[in-house]
């Protein structure tokens, strides 16, 4: 019988990082995928990034994850989102080659030391007492391992739906699974059924172009990875396009016919990625949508057509892709459907992501019911990590969302009531402006050391960079200009107030009209590339609004530290609300902070449970309890 010290089941975003992290940190690791040519498939969009999701690939680069760096090998087009916004919600977006994302992950995973990538149908989770013993395979062997994560995607009694036909299959074509649903069941998980779609794909040649509007590639300074060179390749463009008032017209018709209105499909799908009938319904007022025309890669003609996500008949799909403009000929080359799958039921696991009742066995990615593919990955390293970290005898790694939007995305799953797929999005990150997509290796990178994801040199490089950072800041304080002609000149030109007085380098930087080109132009001269002027600006112009939300990330952190142990009887405390009892010994959060963001516990709630934390403070200082 084989024996590993971790076992992931899945090869998909959050299985790769997964497998990678634990390997990486020295433990020999089992990945076993449901087909070896399925590894990091993007069975949706072939794109990363974008707000909310640009940060967590840079945060899981940070902690020496590979997405970032995977997509910046396999980039066909890229831009910078929310450019005319504030820095905390500008986000990269990139799409990529889809089969050349897959085979170089796969290639990565294959020559990782330590990493064993394999083909198999994992049906049962093997569990003596409380703890993981290992797999069962459908093909009858049974492999034991000290830790178990589970990354199964949407392949759990996963069904696609084409309007009136429904057909057990994973997406694209593979294969699902039904025993590990039942066994998660038997082991006493609650599982819940979820939903998600695809749209159409088309061949490239059999489209106007010439009656779409071309977005093309930008030329950015850095792509999603901080570690190593940057190297743009040539861009392909994108294209956007409309639906028009027939192609609402046509969908209205033939609502009953889709599986969603029609009522075949019971799992509730993301609300932020609505399908196109789903969009009629809700805005009828609305003349068009967006649809826009990427590639899915160099060597192929299938373009994906985002926006058009439906459940509709075959027939249908076709009416609808032809009567938007410059798709009047279109020949589709897959057709779109929704898809239904199992997936944890909110409150089942702790903030490392392992499971509240089984010691060494985790979950990441869909199964914990997040949507997309930098979520998935960005719980898949963690997991790793504290699998990792477990195995090690150190404590957990777990992220504050003061700290990272990963932070932000786990406590989320874990506290919070999901009832439908959960997609990270900026707003949903209280300080946000400290958890910009620039700065993540300045939060993150220390992590990455810690537990050895990232090389000495790598941090080394880190260190350098916002030590560079820090001195140009400090140099720029320092540095005076007096008031003249020549200076309020060029400062009327930038539409600047002209001075009065001396002021400093920071002083004028800190003018939002003001950059780096004007300082130049009076006289600051320094030997920066372009990304490092980006950082100071911000840092400097945002400084007030800095400190501010770090000094509510203090008042934050007050109650993070007020901790609650696991084994505390909320149904014994007086004064809690009856809801709050009920919700707290689900949930059982590890501190006050997590305690107040439980949808159901008030603050009356939560100064019930700062009188009993003060309590039992006191009644351990005078030695009783």
């Amino acid at each position: 019988m084989d024996r590993f010290d971790v076992i992931v089941i899945g090869a998909g975003h959050a299985g790769c990082e997964a497998a990678l992290a634990t390997a990486r940190m020295g433990f020999r690791t089992v990945v076993f995928t449901l087909a070896l040519d399925s590894v990091a498939m993007m069975p949706c969009n072939p794109s990363i990034g974008g707000p909310g999701k640009a940060h967590l690939v840079r945060e899981i680069d940070a902690l020496g994850g590979e997405i970032g760096r995977n997509t910046d090998h396999a980039c066909m087009h890229i831009r910078m989102l929310n450019t005319k916004k504030g820095p905390a919600v500008q986000a990269l977006r990139a799409q990529t080659d889809r089969k050349l994302y897959s085979w170089r992950m796969r290639q990565v995973l294959e020559r990782q030391p330590g990493l064993y990538l394999r083909e198999g149908c994992v049906e049962r989770i093997v569990v003596e007492g409380d703890r993981v013993e290992g797999v069962k395979l459908r093909s009858g062997e049974s492999v034991r391992g000290r830790c178990v994560i589970v990354a199964s995607g949407t392949y759990m009694r996963s069904l696609i739906h084409v309007g009136e036909v429904h057909y057990e299959s994973g997406p694209q074509a593979q294969q699902t699974t039904h025993g590990l649903s039942r066994s998660l069941e038997e082991l006493g998980f609650k599982l819940v059924r979820f939903k998600t779609g695809t749209p159409p794909r088309a061949n490239s040649r059999s489209l106007a172009y010439d009656r779409m509007t071309s977005m093309p590639g930008e030329e950015v300074g850095r792509g999603f990875s901080l570690r190593g060179k940057w190297e743009l390749k040539e861009q392909v463009p994108c294209w956007l396009t409309y639906t028009t008032a027939k192609t609402h017209a046509i969908i209205s018709q033939n609502l009953g016919r889709t599986a969603l209105y029609g009522g075949a499909i019971v799992g509730i799908g993301p609300r932020y990625c609505p399908s196109i009938e789903s969009k009629i319904v809700q805005f009828p007022d609305k003349s068009s949508h967006q649809v826009f025309v990427e590639p899915e890669g160099w060597e192929t003609q299938e373009v994906y057509l985002s926006g058009v996500s439906t459940s509709l008949p075959a027939d249908v799909q076709m009416e609808v892709v032809r009567s938007i403009p410059g798709l009047e000929n279109v020949e589709i080359m897959r057709l779109a459907y929704a898809i239904e799958y199992d997936c944890l039921g909110p409150h089942q696991l702790k903030l490392d992501l392992e499971a509240r009742h089984i010691q060494g066995l985790y979950f990441a990615g869909q199964i914990n019911g997040s949507s997309g593919y930098e979520e998935a990955a960005a719980q898949g390293l963690m997991a790793g990590i504290n699998c990792g970290r477990k195995l090690r005898g150190e404590p957990p790694l777990i992220l504050r969302r003061d700290e990272a939007y990963i932070g932000v995305l786990i406590d989320d799953l874990v506290t919070k009531s999901i009832t439908e797929p959960y997609r990270m999005m900026t707003s949903l990150a209280e300080y946000r402006l400290l958890l910009r997509q620039d700065n993540a290796d300045q939060r993150l990178g220390h992590y990455g050391r810690e537990v050895g994801l990232l090389s000495e040199e790598e941090y080394e490089t880190i260190q350098q960079k916002w030590a560079t950072i820090e001195r140009e800041i400090d140099e720029l304080g320092r540095w005076r200009l007096n008031p003249s002609a020549e200076v309020n000149e060029i400062l009327e030109k930038a539409g600047s107030t002209p001075l009065q007085n001396v002021a400093s380098g920071e002083e004028l930087l800190r003018r939002p009209e003001l950059s780096y080109e004007e300082l130049q132009a009076l006289g600051w001269i320094r030997e920066i590339d372009d990304e490092l002027k980006g950082l100071i600006e911000t840092e400097i112009k945002y400084a007030g609004y800095i400190r501010k939300q770090q000094r509510s990330v203090e008042r934050f952190q007050r109650l993070e530290e007020k901790k609650l142990p696991d084994w505390l009887d909320y149904e014994s405390i007086e004064g809690l609300s009856k809801e709050a009892k009920e919700k707290l010994m689900k949930v059982r959060p590890a501190s006050l902070g997590q305690a107040s963001r439980i949808m159901g516990v008030s603050p009356a709630d939560i100064s019930v449970l700062m009188i009993w934390i003060e309590q039992r403070g006191r009644a351990k200082s005078s030695g009783t309890r």
